[in-house]
């Protein structure tokens, strides 16, 4: 397998200390996520959905996907990963050409999910995806998600358990990361990250403990997931009520037109 030097990078960053992803939605959140100083770009799954004119929850067309995320691939320089919640498929060679196809792209990294379905599954994908980037000489972080958390799918006393005999399974079947959204609890934290044998990775959620304590504890990546995105359309909802209500907005921070222009011209 040839690894690319962006998913080389990506791989980096993952062992040693905590890469934080503010994930982004389109070419122009990306970019200015960029200009920031991110080491790396990932996509939500749910507001890049939004973005294109579609609910959340694997209800994007694949070819959707592929249109938002070129953009997104040609104006960024460092490594991306894209969200691509189950796949939108449960075959397993779909989502392998799917994979192909955003390698093409660019992207070096993906996230792909359980949900409620079973763990079989979802290794199945991931095999499926890895032999398909061996046979084409490429290579893609593959970061597991699983929902044991984030949907209840286990009794609150035994999800630790649960999610490393899911880790176990994912490992197997060759992915790269795991992604436990929900995960929160100091204790069944540091349990997971060390048991796991895969880099831990986390959503910000409330009551997660500082960022120091969770490098302490193991975690190897934060994401904001939808966060980002709520607070911009909240953002948006409110200053677009003011003006149409009264046909002007209030006074607050604004980026500069030159600036921001000036983050595409390179």
């Amino acid at each position: 397998m040839n690894s690319t030097p962006a998913t080389e990078r990506f791989r980096h960053l993952h062992r040693d200390g905590l890469l934080l992803l503010a994930n982004a939605w389109d070419a122009g959140s990306a970019r200015l996520v960029e200009s920031l100083g991110a080491p790396a770009v990932a996509t939500t799954s749910a507001g890049l959905a939004w973005a294109q004119g579609h609910a959340d929850g694997d209800r994007l067309p694949p070819e959707r996907l592929l249109a938002a995320v070129a953009p997104i691939a040609r104006t960024v320089r460092v490594p991306l990963s894209v969200d691509l919640e189950s796949g939108y498929s449960d075959d397993p060679g779909a989502v392998a050409e799917l994979v192909l196809r955003l390698a093409g792209l660019g992207v070096c990294g993906i996230n792909l999910e359980d949900g409620a379905g079973p763990p079989e599954r979802l290794c199945a994908k991931i095999e499926r995806i890895k032999r398909a980037c061996a046979a084409a000489g490429t290579d893609v972080f593959v970061n597991a998600r699983t929902d044991v958390y984030l949907l209840g799918l286990a009794p609150a006393g035994e999800r630790v358990a649960a999610t490393l005999a899911r880790a176990a399974a994912y490992r197997e079947a060759g992915a790269d990361g795991l992604f436990v959204p929900g995960l929160s609890a100091e204790a069944e934290i540091g349990m997971i990250a060390a048991a796991a044998g895969l880099p831990l990775n986390l959503m910000l959620v409330p009551r997660l403990p500082e960022l120091e304590r969770l490098r302490a504890l193991g975690v190897r990546r934060l994401s904001a997931g939808a966060a980002l995105a709520k607070r911009v359309y909240g953002l948006l909802a409110g200053l677009g009520a003011r003006f149409l209500r009264e046909g002007r907005l209030p006074d607050g921070p604004a980026m500069d037109y030159a600036a921001l222009n000036a983050l595409f011209e390179r």
